[in-house]
């Protein structure tokens, strides 16, 4: 996650000043932010992001899951098991930022808990976060209560929103996703999302 944080920034920052709750001068042509919409376009992008990662996860060869290259710039990377456990992790950590609630204990320092192991473990626990994630997103215009900020997020102190929280667990998500994809192909396993 640190690496993308210098990209991340400025885009969840230029978020947040959109989003911020200031509405548009009188005479702009700007239309006020609907919560409605908002969580709406936001569901359809969780789908997006959701559907192929699970699909990848899914396409992975349980005797693969332990897999990481390791000749080159590769040296020291995480396996494929790892990879899919961090995603899930953070969109855990980030979704309970957004939500006002503490980090879920296991969720570790964007690892994931000890206890998940197998494919089939491994699946659920990414299945559960995105489940938590889209609570996140429903959460959005709720004033009930308060966004906590992430020490994994760039926003921190009163900048952090439940827009920009889930909107970074999302970026992030696909990010990983594109290594998951260098994984199976490494493999001999066409990704589901690119299969005709």
């Amino acid at each position: 996650m640190n690496t993308l944080k210098w990209i991340l920034a400025p885009l969840l920052l230029m978020l947040f000043s959109c989003t911020a709750g200031a509405q548009p001068p009188a005479d702009s042509k700007v239309a006020p932010l609907d919560s409605l919409r908002e969580k709406h376009a936001l569901q359809i992008f969780l789908q997006q992001v959701e559907n192929p990662i699970v699909s990848a996860a899914d396409a992975m060869p349980a005797d693969k899951y332990g897999f990481a290259p390791s000749d080159g710039e590769f040296k020291g990377v995480r396996t494929f098991g790892q990879q899919v456990k961090h995603l899930a992790a953070t969109n855990y950590i980030l979704a309970a930022a957004a939500l006002g609630e503490e980090p879920p204990a296991d969720a570790g320092d964007e690892v994931g808990p000890e206890t998940v192991r197998t494919k089939a473990e491994i699946l659920d626990y990414l299945r559960g976060s995105f489940v938590h994630l889209s609570k996140a997103i429903d959460a959005i215009g709720k004033q009930s209560a308060m966004v906590k900020s992430s020490p994994i997020s760039p926003l921190q102190g009163t900048t952090p929103t439940r827009l920009t929280l889930t909107v970074e667990a999302l970026i992030h998500a696909f990010d990983h996703y594109g290594q998951m994809v260098e994984y199976l192909r490494m493999n001999g396993v066409v990704p589901p999302a690119s299969r005709p």
